[in-house]
This record gives C-alpha cells, structure tokens and sequence, in this order.
C-alpha cells in the first residue's frame, strides 16, 4: 500500500524538519515547504494528501496559501497551526477553518495530537 503523503508549510526550520520525522516514524511520507508559495509550488508538482499549514510565514501566509489550495486542489485535507497564548491566533485558526481547513492545531502540541488528527481526518 503507497503511504500516505503529508506536507509541511512552516518557516521554523526545526520544528517543520521534526514534524516531518514524526510523521515518518508514523509512516507517511513528508514533503517540506518553508512558505505558502513553496506549498502550492510543491501541489503542482506532486501529489499530497494533506497539508499541515502554519499561518504566520514569510512570503505567502497560511490564510492565503488555504484559499489557493481550496481553489485548486479541493481534495487535499488541510490543518493550519499557530502559536497559541493569545486570543488573536484563536480568531485566525477559526478564520482558517471557515475558509476551509479541516483541523486547527494550537502551538505547542503533542505529537500524538497532531498524528490523531491526521489519521482522522485522512480516514474520512
């Protein structure tokens, strides 16, 4: 069976390559983008399954890079994470999720909540 394949969109170097290991230890496939634009430029070249976004990046921020993937790649699963702590990243998390996202995640998460949501939202 081909594994599933998951891609990351955050500008943090460490945390996108340790989410990209965790989630090969679970058994999917990772690709790796450090912006939005990098994301979309990734979907039209390969196909993925779903995209854990964050929403706060350089060149092309998570709220956009929602709406471009929704427009053109309408099956791909999105999660779109942000830094938690302050009421303001709550409002974009829902604002993402009204424009299509399938999960939020709030930073800082466990592992085992991002892979539970993952497989849920993969099983659907």
């Amino acid at each position: 069976m081909q594994k599933q394949k998951i891609l990351i969109a955050d500008d943090d170097v460490a945390l996108n390559e340790m989410l990209c290991r965790m989630l090969e230890r679970s058994s999917y496939e990772t690709l790796s983008a450090l912006n939005g634009k990098e994301a979309v430029e990734i979907c039209h070249k390969e196909p993925v399954d779903l995209i854990v976004t964050d929403i706060f990046m350089p060149e092309q921020e998570g709220i956009a890079t929602i709406l471009e993937v929704r427009r053109e790649f309408p099956d791909i699963k999105i999660i779109a994470m942000s830094g938690g702590g302050n009421s303001g990243m709550k409002d974009y998390l829902n604002m993402a999720k009204l424009l299509g996202s399938e999960g939020i995640i709030t930073k800082p998460f466990s592992n085992s909540e991002l892979i539970q949501l993952i497989a849920k939202l993969l099983s659907d």
